[in-house]
């Protein structure tokens, strides 16, 4: 039925088995529970290890066990410990690289096995490969790593602000979706139901609790722990797998989703490592990615494995990146990524004004006041949540805490492929905010659409104006004839990042909501990675 549901997937090569709720020891000796899926055909297959905290039903059976499996891979599709009727207690991060090798080491053992091992999974699905690279097994010979995880501490905080949105979703997800479907789906029509209250709550500490359906100790810790230099976080990075690894690893991501920057920050490793490696961007959300997505995701995946475990490199794209062109709606492939470290400046202006030429200097540009009590809400963006996305930013702007500058219609296409950043003058009259930027198309009828953003927590000081930098991700765009450049600024976005309360407090504890009015000064820079137009 799923299969049916995704158009364009491959024929299948083989009739599928299954073989449930296998056990195999953890590291400590609890038994992890596992589904085999495999080919019902005679010869040697390779196997693909996918390990899940979010249990083995639907949709990772069809989607991983099932699907591949038609395809000539054995399947262990296992649940992580503490998780899906595996033993033992589940800890976001400290158990999942020794629970990774001493799976390995039953795989050895078990008469299918061929040598050659494959992993693949999306979000966390992806953290635990990375957990088995760092000391990569002789026989792991391919990684697919989708929508992946690397670093915890960057998905709870961004920019010196906690991430409460992603938070409150990852802790939803962790906690009920490992239990079954139906679990799942009411966990989220609860946290949904009692959103509003959880992230307006002073204190914000515990306030989770109803929509969550009781204390999670683990989510207090990493909600409690802003700083990534923080003991708390020691060893949760498995970022550094990337470094010397030589294990052909594919990236997927999609460019709205929530951790986008950690597969881009994965593939410049790689790069440096000299690894083979190739990277896909879609024009997707950290969800979609796996829905509608899926097609070109599971096709890519899969053209990957087939090389790198079966010797078969017909499937494979010659260019080492594919991109989506958002404006465009076209595919792109690339020799790497970014294709160009320049970047063109473009300047906010008195008038709420975007020029390509740099402005007389201007002490102030424009000011907002930003109150806590009312908080600039986040619209659309690189969320968890199916809120996500490209989105109407009209209603958003015309709060009167959030400015605009805009650029003049394009007279030609202009496309904008690689990393942006806005360098900005900011000064406060308080000493406490937080900076929103955000890009954004207009199109000829005035409808300003979100391309990419970032938000940054202003170092505490007198009223100067400080100079910051506000890195708004990545992005391949294309400005069409007509449409406009703008550089959107506010002083927050809520609840995708907790509230700046304004009284310094530490996030989870603010009692107190003090507003602050922020300026924007002159000398403030957008820059945009600019490449030529394709026709």
């Amino acid at each position: 039925m799923m299969r049916a549901a995704w158009r364009g997937l491959p024929a299948r090569r083989y009739e599928a088995g299954w073989e449930p709720d296998l056990g195999m020891p953890a590291a400590d000796g609890s038994t992890l529970r596992a589904d085999h899926y495999f080919p019902r055909a005679e010869g040697d297959f390779p196997t693909l290890l996918v390990r899940s905290p979010y249990g083995r039903g639907v949709p990772w059976s069809p989607m991983y066990g099932m699907l591949f499996a038609e395809q000539g891979f054995h399947v262990v599709l296992q649940s992580c410990r503490g998780t899906g009727g595996s033993g033992g207690e589940f800890d976001l991060w400290r158990n999942e690289a020794a629970d990774g090798q001493a799976t390995v080491a039953w795989l050895r053992d078990q008469p299918w096995f061929n040598g050659a091992l494959g992993t693949i999974g999306p979000s966390y699905l992806g953290y635990v490969q990375w957990a088995l690279a760092l000391d990569p097994p002789p026989e792991l010979r391919a990684m697919v790593v989708q929508v992946g995880l690397h670093d915890p501490h960057a998905l709870f905080h961004r920019g010196g602000a906690l991430q409460l949105e992603n938070a409150l979703l990852v802790g939803s997800g962790m906690t009920s979706q490992h239990r079954g479907f139906g679990p799942f789906v009411r966990a989220t029509l609860r946290l949904k139901r009692h959103l509003k209250h959880i992230t307006g709550a002073l204190p914000l500490r515990g306030s989770y609790v109803r929509g969550l359906g009781g204390e999670l100790p683990w989510l207090d810790a990493a909600m409690s722990h802003p700083d990534a230099d923080d003991p708390f976080w020691n060893g949760a990075s498995t970022g550094g797998a990337a470094d010397g690894l030589h294990v052909p690893t594919r990236l997927i991501s999609g460019w709205q989703d929530a951790l986008v920057d950690q597969t881009f920050e994965q593939y410049g490793r790689l790069r440096r490592s000299g690894c083979d490696t190739s990277l896909l961007i879609g024009p997707w959300t950290h969800t979609s990615a796996l829905q509608q997505g899926w097609p070109e995701v599971f096709a890519e995946s899969l053209a990957w494995l087939r090389a790198h475990l079966c010797d078969d490199r017909s499937g494979l794209r010659p260019a080492r990146v594919r991109v989506h062109i958002g404006g465009q709606e076209r595919w792109r492939d690339l020799d790497d990524w970014p294709p160009s470290p320049d970047t063109a400046p473009w300047y906010p202006a008195e008038g709420g004004r975007l020029t390509r030429q740099s402005p007389e200097a201007s002490a102030s540009l424009a000011s907002f006041r930003y109150d806590p009590a009312d908080p600039t809400p986040s619209i659309g963006g690189p969320l968890l949540s199916p809120t996500s996305g490209n989105r109407d930013n009209g209603d958003l702007e015309k709060r009167p805490d959030v400015l605009t500058f805009t650029g003049e219609p394009m007279g030609e296409p202009m496309d904008v492929l690689g990393p942006v950043a806005a360098r900005l003058r900011i000064s406060t009259d308080t000493g406490y905010a937080d900076v929103f930027a955000r890009l954004c198309d207009v199109d000829e009828k005035g409808r300003s659409v979100n391309v990419c953003d970032g938000l940054v927590r202003l170092p505490t000081g007198p009223e100067q104006p400080v100079e910051i930098t506000v890195p708004m991700s990545s992005t391949a765009h294309r400005f069409l004839p007509g449409h406009r450049v703008r550089l959107q600024i506010s002083g927050g976005a809520h609840p995708r990042s907790a509230r700046n309360t304004g009284s310094g407090e530490p996030a989870l504890d603010a009692t107190t909501l003090t507003p602050v009015r922020i300026t924007v000064h002159g000398a403030s820079v957008l820059d945009l990675p600019v490449v030529r137009a394709e026709r």
